[in-house]
């Protein structure tokens, strides 16, 4: 069981270390990950690595370092604003993301065994907009996910960091987690609401190359 987070009077979580610098130089920080990657086809929903507990990262060492620079070179080739590594056929716990919040502030980075921390019930306010996902292609539905997210996990150098979301953000830190854990977003959907999502990706070519299921 993981340990509960500690919050102070506001309901912010406290943290030995701040919440890490995901903003300065974004743009040139996403543009060397991407130069030395290399795109790979998304996976979409019925691999069996979608469906699946990835595995923890255990080395964090230049091969490690690759994948984090595919994944955001696979990104930017299927204009998305996370990915995790499970969507390009990796079993390992990392997600990066190249996203901006409500306020238009763009954030870049990557994250490895992210574990989200609970929120206390005064701090869960519910935002319920679209949701897409790269592995489900051309399909959206309304889902509600609290609008503040607190993801905390190791980076690339097995460091300790702890990243805090609000509103678009928040979404995309909880999307990401929820695929390292064998969780695509139409899985918390009604099951109409997962039908209607089937059926838009079954009418929708994907804009981006995707590894066709078996």
């Amino acid at each position: 069981m993981a340990q509960q987070p500690v919050f102070d009077q506001e309901g912010d979580q406290r943290v030995d270390d701040a919440f890490i610098d995901d903003v300065t130089d974004a743009e040139e920080r996403e543009i060397a990950h991407r130069e030395r990657g290399t795109s790979r086809p998304i996976t979409v929903v019925g691999n069996p690595v979608l469906h699946k507990e990835c595995k923890d990262v255990t080395e964090f060492d230049d091969k490690l370092a690759q994948l984090i620079d595919d994944m955001f070179a696979s990104q930017r080739t299927a204009e998305g604003v996370g990915l995790a590594a499970n969507q390009i056929g990796v079993d390992l716990k990392v997600f990066v993301y190249d996203c901006l919040d409500d306020e238009g502030v763009r954030h870049v980075g990557a994250i490895c065994n992210p574990v989200l921390d609970e929120l206390p019930a005064e701090r869960r306010v519910l935002d319920d907009s679209n949701e897409g996902c790269l592995s489900v292609p051309g399909a959206y539905a309304e889902l509600a996910r609290p609008d503040v997210a607190v993801v905390r996990g190791r980076d690339a150098k097995g460091e300790p960091i702890s990243v805090r979301g609000t509103g678009y953000f928040a979404r995309c830190l909880q999307h990401e987690t929820d695929h390292l854990y064998g969780y695509l977003y139409i899985d918390r959907l009604s099951k109409r609401d997962r039908k209607d999502a089937l059926k838009q990706m079954a009418e929708r070519e994907p804009r981006y190359p995707v590894v066709p299921n078996d």
